[in-house]
């Protein structure tokens, strides 16, 4: 299952177990959904890395497409964890 989805499907999970009171829903729930934004989050501090790698590449070669590319994976990676 993909992280965002862990996340969607566990705060649903975790909502239905609050309103109809089951402990342990709920608490499913939770789990689920930190597992989820865990991995989304250490995946954009894998991909802001990947980019910062190719960035300094592209600037050690002088290559202006390999810096854009580098950045463009920096920011993707930067917004994934937000």
């Amino acid at each position: 299952m993909s992280s965002s989805k862990n996340e969607m499907v566990g705060g649903l999970k975790q909502g239905l177990g609050k309103l109809t009171g089951d402990e342990t829903l709920e608490a499913e729930g939770a789990a689920q959904k930190n597992m989820g934004t865990a991995e989304r989050k250490s995946s954009g501090a894998m991909d802001e890395l990947k980019g910062n790698v190719k960035k300094g590449a592209g600037k050690l070669l002088d290559s202006p497409t390999l810096k854009a590319e580098g950045e463009a994976d920096r920011l993707g990676g930067k917004a994934k964890q937000l």
